[in-house]
C-alpha cells in the first residue's frame, strides 16, 4: 500500500480501530464514552463519504474532505472577507470556479445586491443592450458549419465545446465524463494531442482529433507521422475534425512532457510510446518545415480521412509567420478549414514560469490579427475561426466573437464542471479530485454519470446565459455579435466600443497597396510563403 494511500485514509482508519479497540472496555472504564462516540460517529461518516457518488474530495479524502465542504457553505461570509482583503474584487478564478460550479449542478447563478465588479475601473467591459430586445433566441441554434470548399464532410460544432485535454494529463475517468457530457449536449470533445484512447470512444461524443508534434497515435518507431495508422484513426466516424497543433497558450513553441510515472500501459498503448521513459512532445513539427509545407499536409490529412475538416491551432507569435501561411494559401490554394487561436493566459497543463508569463500573445489580439490578415486577403469566408484562452463565462464567449471568431472553446470550465479544484497537483500523479491522475484509486473518486451530467449543464446554462444576453443587445444569434456592441472602459471618464479600440481591416485590403496602419503593412512585407523567416527588406 502506498504512502500517499495511507496519508489519505490514515484519519478514517484509526477512527475505525480507535472504536472498535474501545467496544469492549467501554462497562470498565466510562470516560471512554465521549470519546467512542465520537470516533464512532466520524467511522460512519467516513463509510458514508466512501460510498456517496458526488463529491470526489470525500471519497479520496474521508473525513477529512468534508473540511472543504464546510466551508464552503459558509462562503458568502469568506467572500465577504476576500472582498475586503483584496479591495473589493474577488480574484478572478475564485469567481470563474463559483460561477462554473454553480451552472454545472443547476444552481442559480443570479446574485442581488448588484455587480461584485467595479464598474468604474479601468478595463472593465460590458455589452450593450438594445432599447428593443429580440423577441426570441433559441441556443439550439447556436452552431456553425465548418468545411470549405475542399471538405466533403462538413461538420457542424456547436459555438462551445471542450477545449484540448489529453488521456494521460487527465484520468480515464476524466475522459470518460467530458466525452459522455458531449455527447448528452451535442458539442465536440478535442482529443488533446495525446490520441485517441479507448476512453474517448465509450460513449460516442463527437471528437476533434488534435495531432501534435509526436503524431501521438499515428506515428512509426521513430515518432514521424505514418500516414496508414492516421487514415485508420481518422476514418472513424466518431472523429469529425483534424487540428494540427502547431502550439499551445500554456507554453508556445516549448513542446510538452507527460513524467514516466503517468506513463501507464494503457497511455504506451495509446500514444504508441515505451514505457519508463518520458513521453516527450518535440518543440517542432518534423512533417513540415516551411508554411507552403504546412498546407501540403492539411491537404494530405484531408485526403487520408476521406474529406474531413482539417485546421491547425496555435498560439501566435511572430506575426508575420501567420502572415506567410496566409500569403502560402494564395500561392498553393490550399486552404485550411478552421485556425483555433489559443492565447498565452490559456492552458491547464504545467509550464515554466517564464513561458506562462511572458511568451505568446494573448487570445484577443492573436484573434484579430488572424483575423484581419483572413479578411485582408479576401478569405476570411472560407475559413472558421475558433478560439480558446481562458474562456468560461458567457460574456468571454461573446467578446471573442466580436473580434472574429466563429465559436470558443473551454479547457478550465469544463475542467471545474468534473470537479477540479485547482489544488496545482496535475504533474505529481496525486490529484485530491481524480481529475489529473493515473492512481486508479484517486480517479474512482470521481463518479462518470454524475460528472458527465453536470458537463452538460455546464455547457447547456452557458449557452442559455449567452442567448439571454445577446437576445438584451437585440441580436438573435451569436454570429451577429460586432465590435460595436461591447464596451471597455479606458479611464474614469472614457469609454470606448471594441470597434472604436480595433484596427478593422477590409476584404483584400491586403492584397491592395493601400493598407490600413503601418503594423499590416510592414508584417505582409516581411511574410514568406517559402520560409517561416521573415523577408529581408528589400
Amino acid at each position: 500500500m502506498s504512502l500517499s494511500l495511507l496519508n489519505r485514509y490514515a484519519f478514517f482508519a484509526c477512527c475505525v480501530l480507535f472504536t472498535l479497540v474501545s467496544l469492549p472496555w467501554l462497562g470498565a472504564h466510562a470516560w471512554l464514552w465521549p470519546l467512542t462516540l465520537i470516533s464512532g460517529l466520524l467511522s460512519l461518516v467516513g463509510v458514508n463519504d466512501l460510498l456517496q457518488t458526488r463529491q470526489a474530495v470525500r471519497r479520496n479524502y474521508p473525513i477529512l474532505g468534508n473540511i472543504r465542504y464546510l466551508v464552503e457553505a459558509i462562503r458568502p461570509e469568506i467572500r465577504q472577507y476576500l472582498l475586503e482583503a483584496d479591495g473589493g474584487e474577488l480574484p478572478f478564478s475564485r469567481a470563474q470556479r463559483s460561477l462554473v460550479y454553480a451552472r454545472a449542478k443547476n444552481q442559480g447563478a443570479d446574485k442581488p445586491f448588484g455587480t461584485l465588479s467595479d464598474v468604474y475601473r479601468s478595463g472593465f467591459e460590458f455589452i450593450g443592450h438594445s432599447m428593443l430586445p429580440a423577441a426570441h433566441c433559441d441556443p439550439a441554434t447556436f452552431r456553425v458549419s465548418v468545411g470549405g470548399p475542399q471538405c466533403t464532410q462538413p461538420y457542424s460544432a456547436s459555438v462551445f465545446n471542450i477545449s484540448a485535454m489529453s488521456f494521460g494529463s487527465l484520468s480515464a475517468n476524466a475522459i470518460r465524463a467530458l466525452n459522455q457530457g458531449a455527447r448528452l449536449g451535442g458539442f465536440y470533445h478535442d482529443t488533446g494531442e495525446g490520441s485517441i484512447s479507448p476512453y474517448h470512444r465509450e460513449h460516442d461524443g463527437d471528437l476533434v482529433w488534435e495531432l501534435g508534434s509526436g503524431y501521438f497515435g499515428c506515428r512509426d518507431e521513430q515518432g514521424r507521422f505514418d500516414p496508414q495508422r492516421f487514415a485508420e484513426q481518422a476514418a472513424n466516424p466518431q472523429v469529425k475534425m483534424i487540428e494540427i497543433k502547431l502550439s499551445q497558450g500554456a507554453k508556445p513553441g516549448h513542446g510538452g512532457i507527460l513524467p514516466r510515472h503517468k506513463v501507464t500501459a494503457e497511455i504506451s498503448l495509446t500514444r504508441g510510446v515505451p514505457m519508463g521513459q518520458d513521453c516527450i512532445s518535440p518543440a517542432r513539427h518534423s512533417a513540415f518545415a516551411t508554411p507552403t509545407e504546412l498546407l501540403q499536409f492539411i491537404a494530405r490529412l484531408r485526403e487520408l480521412s476521406g474529406g474531413k475538416p482539417v485546421g491547425f491551432k496555435l498560439c501566435l507569435g511572430h506575426p508575420w509567420e501567420f502572415m506567410g501561411i496566409a500569403k502560402a494559401m494564395l500561392a498553393t490554394g490550399i486552404l485550411p478549414d478552421f485556425i483555433v487561436i489559443d492565447g498565452k493566459e490559456g492552458g491547464t497543463g504545467a509550464a515554466p514560469l517564464e513561458f506562462t508569463d511572458h511568451i505568446g500573445v494573448p487570445l484577443r489580439e492573436g484573434l484579430l490579427f488572424v483575423h484581419n490578415t483572413l479578411v485582408g486577403c479576401g478569405l476570411r469566408e472560407h475559413i472558421r475561426l475558433g478560439a480558446s484562452g481562458k474562456i468560461v463565462s458567457a460574456f468571454d464567449i461573446a467578446s471573442v466573437m466580436a473580434l472574429g471568431a466563429d465559436w470558443a472553446n473551454s479547457a478550465r470550465g469544463f475542467m471545474f464542471a468534473i470537479g477540479c479544484i485547482q489544488s496545482q497537483s496535475c504533474h505529481t500523479n496525486k490529484c485530491p479530485t481524480g481529475v489529473a491522475t493515473q492512481d486508479p484509486l484517486r480517479q474512482r473518486a470521481l463518479v462518470v454519470p454524475d460528472k458527465a451530467e453536470r458537463v452538460h449543464n455546464f455547457h447547456r446554462n452557458t449557452l442559455k446565459a449567452l442567448a439571454e444576453m445577446i437576445a438584451a443587445a437585440g441580436l438573435s444569434h451569436p454570429a451577429q455579435i460586432e465590435a460595436r456592441h461591447l464596451v471597455r472602459r479606458m479611464s474614469a471618464s472614457e469609454i470606448k466600443l471594441y470597434s472604436q479600440l480595433h484596427v478593422f481591416l477590409k476584404p483584400g485590403e491586403l492584397l491592395r497597396e493601400e493598407v490600413s496602419g503601418e503594423f499590416y503593412r510592414r508584417m505582409w512585407a516581411m511574410a514568406r510563403a517559402d520560409s517561416f523567416d521573415a523577408a529581408q527588406p528589400g
